[in-house]
């Protein structure tokens, strides 16, 4: 047991790692590095550590991860990761949407293949940790409190975003508005979507973290 626990933390270690070079190549990294796409090099790498952390996850014994902390914790920090990668990747490349159509821009056509890879390995991973707590209580009267107190931070948070879009959008110029043309303002709703998740996941995340201590 103790052999397979120090294999689990040292896979860990690396998984977190890999997960590091791989936002930098995405996020900060060079261009290319000897020809190679760091963008796509990158997303490759995260991509990858996803699914790995997907198998090693339904590979631990029973027992491990679920004394450590709630069902609601674990989707919670997981969804917090995720989305927080997943907004810094549509941030960072929000410029290959200010131009024209999807259906001829394959700059914006990759970086959103990009994002949906992210967001099904995410759903994935969700899906098997919940698959590990399904004989047991997953939630209670405290699961039902928190949840209901981070809905309402993030449908704060989106109705106020969705406001101040309207609100620039609508008062600004037409002459002025060249920055906006449909993609951006597509993307600007995918982030508005992604950042009320983040907001919900946080809540949720710090709430479950502050009752534990």
């Amino acid at each position: 047991m103790g052999y397979i626990m120090s294999l689990q933390k040292k896979l860990f270690v690396a998984l977190v790692i890999v997960a590091a070079v791989a936002l930098w190549l995405l996020l900060a990294g060079p261009v290319n590095i000897v020809g190679i796409d760091t963008g796509q090099a990158g997303m490759a790498l995260l991509v990858s550590v996803a699914w790995i952390a997907v198998y090693a996850v339904a590979r631990m014994p029973a027992g491990g991860i679920e004394k450590t902390i709630s069902p609601g914790e674990w989707k919670a920090w997981t969804g917090l990761g995720f989305a927080a990668v997943v907004g810094a990747y549509a941030l960072a490349h929000a410029q290959v949407f200010d131009g024209p159509s999807m259906w001829h821009n394959p700059d914006a056509n990759r970086v959103g293949r990009n994002i949906a890879m992210l967001v099904i390995a995410w759903a994935v991973l969700s899906q098997v940790l919940q698959r590990r707590w399904k004989d047991g209580v997953q939630r209670d009267e405290r699961d039902r409190d928190i949840a209901t107190r981070a809905s309402g931070w993030a449908r704060g948070t989106l109705s106020g975003y969705a406001i101040g879009l309207a609100v620039l959008l609508g008062f600004t110029p037409a002459e002025r508005l060249a920055w906006a043309p449909p993609p951006m303002i597509a993307q600007m709703l995918v982030l508005g979507l992604i950042l009320s998740c983040l907001v919900e996941y946080a809540v949720t995340a710090v709430s479950y973290w502050r009752d534990r201590h």
